[in-house]
């Protein structure tokens, strides 16, 4: 398989006392980035299911990896904010709103076989 690199999902991994390790990642894009995203996913994630066959699950319930994948839109309006030294207050008014940011958080667990695999694949530190 030629490795991946990855573009929007930036990896921190961390490692618990059994051997479990963990890569947390999260991505926040424009609604121009979105397919990218979603591809990047999808990749890592049909990989994971193609190499680890029927091993998706809980770790304590003898699963070798899980993820948790979660995402949330935002609409951002800008305030433009200014103060009136006469009253000594600040006056807000709300700008026009930027296009909805997609944020997606995604966390891979898996025992060391699997990690290391998948540091490998995809070019993670």
């Amino acid at each position: 398989m030629t490795k991946m690199n990855l573009k929007y999902l930036d990896f921190d991994y961390s490692e618990d006392a059994d051997g479990v390790g963990t890569f947390d990642a999260m991505a926040s894009v424009s609604p121009a980035q979105i397919p990218a995203l979603h591809a990047e996913i999808g990749a890592l994630l049909a990989w994971a299911h193609q190499h680890w066959p029927d091993a998706c699950g809980a770790l304590e319930d003898g699963g070798e990896w899980h993820y948790d994948l979660q995402g949330v839109q935002e609409v951002s309006t800008p305030l433009v904010l200014t103060f009136d030294d006469t009253a000594g207050q600040l006056r807000t008014e709300a700008g026009s709103p930027t296009p909805p940011r997609t944020t997606i958080t995604l966390t891979v667990s898996g025992n060391a076989a699997f990690c290391a695999a998948l540091r490998e694949a995809f070019e993670i530190e």
